[in-house]
């Protein structure tokens, strides 16, 4: 890649996280209520996004292979575990994350 091609793939970079960080205030700014539909996305797209990684995590996991999905599994009772306690969803996957790769790297 070129100096130029670099300069102009960071540059589309940055318009582009600077276009969907801007947009929501710009559309919907503060004189006017935020319409129902976009709370109801507010509310309802974190938890199905959630869902959708749960599946696409756990979509290769083969229950009759070596492991038998038990870094999985270990691995999902902990984000449970952490959430019901802490109820941090940063902290949960984090800490999820960091407990499978333990398992997968040192213990199994």
């Amino acid at each position: 890649m070129t100096l130029t091609q670099q300069i102009v793939t960071i540059g589309v970079c940055v318009l582009g996280t600077m276009i969907t960080r801007f947009l929501p205030f710009i559309v919907f700014s503060s004189n006017k209520p935020t319409p129902a539909y976009i709370q109801y996305l507010g509310r309802a797209l974190p938890s199905a996004i959630f869902g959708m990684l749960v599946i696409y995590c756990l979509k290769n996991v083969e229950i009759l292979g070596n492991t038998h999905g038990l870094p999985e599994l270990i691995a999902i009772i902990a984000v449970i575990g952490l959430h019901m306690w802490k109820r941090q969803m940063l902290l949960s996957i984090a800490g999820g994350t960091v407990l499978y790769m333990v398992l997968v790297q040192v213990v199994f």
